[in-house]
């Protein structure tokens, strides 16, 4: 995930750094008005892939603690797994998946319109 900022921050030409440093800006002008709107894409992308993962995370969750003690740790994905295969209850754990991929994919287009708000363009 590091390597996409590292990606960014080096397309960011020093052109536009060095007309800020001339045009009166110092360190944190130039983090906060030219280099933070850069990479935005970036930060747009990262985060992104982070909230859909982290409310997909199964394998993990499986693994480690398998919902226990008393599914206190049970995630979403496992619960759902776990209506289908553990209970036999094939049309509850799709309705709920349904429901899950409604949630995850609103928020995920709601994040996405919010941070492509910020985006500026070269």
């Amino acid at each position: 995930m590091y390597h996409a900022y590292i990606a960014q921050i080096q397309q960011i030409p020093e052109s536009v750094k060095e007309a800020a440093r001339i045009d009166g800006a110092n360190s944190w002008q130039l983090m906060r008005y030219i280099i933070l709107p850069l990479m935005m894409p970036a930060f747009t992308i990262g985060l992104f892939l982070s909230i859909s993962s982290s409310f997909k995370m199964f394998d993990q969750n499986l693994a480690l603690t398998q919902g226990g003690p008393y599914k206190s740790t049970e995630m979403i994905a496992l619960n759902i797994y776990n209506s289908a295969f553990g209970a036999n209850e094939f049309g509850f754990a799709q309705a709920k998946a349904i429901v899950f991929l409604i949630i995850v994919a609103g928020i995920g287009v709601t994040q996405l319109v919010i941070t492509k708000r910020k985006e500026v363009e070269m």
